[in-house]
């Protein structure tokens, strides 16, 4: 019987292996003791024993065995806080369990179709289900239960994939295209164990668009959470992709161009199809109509915003009444046609500025004025006080940040309290 090997060893700093990981993790976390001054004592603390595992033998360079060993001493337990950036070993490309075909696909393969809410409601089961990570085992759906296995079961592949396939399944677009379904994919061909990890976009967070809800498999389990664009390191490094077998869809817009009809649009009308403009509204040159949204329920705003798009196309008269027929839905929906022009360029005018009264912007209010002059703070200069970002909620970094306003008008005292009057308005929307 071979002996195992033991040696001390102190953990890398920039080893990503998942041995040096945990021990950086547990040192980071234990409780200074102080020692006598004895060396063998200093080296007692330093001493971490190290078994070799024959046999084990990682696809993407990155060690796992000991997790393949049972819990260990500083790896968090599924009911822990998980750790922000985590350790995103993964396995090769293969088939499901139980098989099932692997390796990317060739150029006339047909994927399986698939909807945006389709693959969100696939991430959300293992969410819900908690899955572990493991690199090396596989949940009931025939899944590696690894980050790459985790968008390979989302996006319904029919086989395990990694980081450095899945992008064969996919179409790259900008970030400020992504939508709900697609992926943030960092594939570090150089050394794929290194950072290498995919997350599935659920949708953004804040109207700067800083920080987005990541569907992904991690220690120690799946998770949902708010992930700044793109990524907790590494940021600039993820690429956005989209699925290429999307149904009713195509690689630029990720969703059909068909009409939905008259009917979904205009006074009264609350569904889907109606956020939907508005989104692609604002991607042509409309946010300044919105306070806030777009949403489902019809409003003066996404008659406002779609007006603007008719007579950017040079449309007047009934074909520039504001509410969206055919030929409208076509150009948003294809990315063709002229974008809404800013508003000191011809652009339909704005909503009005007038000053709405001292009594929204008090504690414990909660509406769209406060929301409002948040933004117009922010685009002034005035937001550092702001730890998120302004919404409809009046909180003390908003009367902060009118404070620093009124201060720069070279006002003092109870002329510079924070709370916006008549004039502290005009001049912030001047």
């Amino acid at each position: 019987m071979t002996v195992p090997v033991f040696e001390e060893y102190e953990p890398a700093i920039d080893c990503t292996c998942a041995g040096c990981a945990v021990q950086r993790r547990t040192a980071a976390r234990a409780v200074a003791v102080r020692y006598g001054g004895h060396p063998a004592a200093h080296g007692a603390r330093r001493a971490l024993v190290l078994a070799t595992a024959a046999g084990v033998v990682l696809s993407c360079g990155a060690a796992g065995a000991a997790a393949a060993a049972g819990p260990t001493a500083g790896v968090p337990r599924a009911d822990e806080e998980p750790d922000p950036v985590p350790a995103t070993p993964q396995g090769a490309a293969g088939p499901l369990k139980g098989g099932g075909a692997s390796g990317p696909p060739s150029d006339n393969a047909v994927l399986a179709k698939t909807t945006r809410a389709e693959i969100i409601n696939r991430a959300k089961k293992w969410v819900a289900a908690k899955v572990p990570y493991s690199m090396e085992k596989y949940w009931s759906d025939g899944y590696r239960q690894d980050c790459s296995g985790y968008v390979s079961m989302a996006w319904n592949l029919g086989t395990n994939e990694w980081t450095g396939s899945l992008a064969n399944y996919a179409t790259r677009i900008a970030r400020a295209d992504l939508q709900p379904g697609d992926m943030l994919l960092f594939h570090n061909p150089a050394d794929p164990s290194k950072g290498s990890h995919v997350t599935i976009f659920g949708g953004w967070t804040d109207y700067r668009r800083t920080h987005y809800i990541a569907y992904e498999q991690a220690r120690p389990q799946t998770r949902k959470q708010s992930t700044p664009m793109a990524y907790w390191n590494n940021s600039d490094r993820y690429i956005a992709y989209r699925y290429k077998g999307l149904s009713a869809g195509n690689p630029g817009s990720g969703s059909g161009t068909a009409f939905p009809g008259a009917g979904q649009f205009g006074p009264g009308a609350n569904n889907a199809h109606v956020t939907r403009l508005g989104e692609m509204l604002v991607e042509r040159g409309g946010k300044r109509f919105y306070e806030i949204g777009p949403g489902p329920v019809w409003s003066a705003a996404d008659r406002r915003a779609t007006q603007a798009f008719q007579q950017a196309q040079g449309w007047k008269g009934a074909e520039a009444d504001g509410i969206p027929g055919p030929d409208t839905w076509r150009l948003l929906t294809t990315g063709t046609g002229r974008d809404i022009p800013p508003a000191a360029t011809g652009g339909s005018p704005n909503a009005s500025v007038a000053f709405p009264g001292r009594g929204y912007f008090q504690p414990g209010q909660s509406n769209s004025h406060v929301d409002r002059l948040g933004r117009q703070l922010v685009k002034k200069g005035y937001g550092k006080h702001y730890v998120s970002g302004p919404d409809p909620r009046w909180t003390e970094a908003d009367r902060r940040n009118v404070e620093a306003f009124q201060r720069a008008q070279g006002w003092r005292g109870s002329a510079a309290d924070g709370y916006p009057g008549p004039e502290t308005w005009r001049r912030l929307f001047a």
